[in-house]
């Protein structure tokens, strides 16, 4: 159940609401009853499949551009695709940085990337952004 707990965590943590799986999953590495290549891939799943939503959410959201509540100006949308275009698919690497990351992954949506480059390429950053976490956790429970 507890793996199924950081799961959700991280799935939510992956969306634009706001969760912190890696307090979580300190937390479980902390409490030492946990295998942690499932917390990795808990977490690492969870983060994943909440990004894919972002991805769909990112490819429905143009059709609603010509109406008068919709939030992005024309000019705002052209200038996130000029700058998607500059730093290419492969900043989807970063989808798991704070602030940019979970937009990133809407706009990945918006901008049709294929769906299975954009899988790879958020899938590798977000499992080695939990390994990393799974690390620190692990070097920090040998100091306490």
């Amino acid at each position: 159940m507890a793996y199924l707990s950081l799961f959700f965590t991280a799935f939510i943590s992956a969306t634009l609401l706001p969760s912190s799986s890696e307090l979580v999953m300190t937390a479980m590495v902390a409490k030492g009853n946990y295998v942690l290549w499932l917390l990795w891939l808990s977490a690492t799943l969870g983060n994943v499949l909440g990004s894919c939503v972002n991805y769909w959410l990112g490819t429905q959201v143009l059709r609603f551009k010509n109406r008068k509540w919709f939030p992005v100006s024309e000019k705002s949308i052209k200038k996130a695709e000029t700058q998607f275009n500059k730093y290419g698919i492969y900043s989807l690497l970063f989808a798991w940085l704070p602030v940019v990351g979970d937009p990133l992954t809407v706009v990945g949506g918006i901008f049709r990337v294929k769906f299975s480059v954009f899988l790879i390429l958020v899938a590798l950053g977000k499992g080695a952004r939990y390994l990393a976490v799974l690390a620190f956790a692990v070097g920090l429970e040998g100091l306490l």
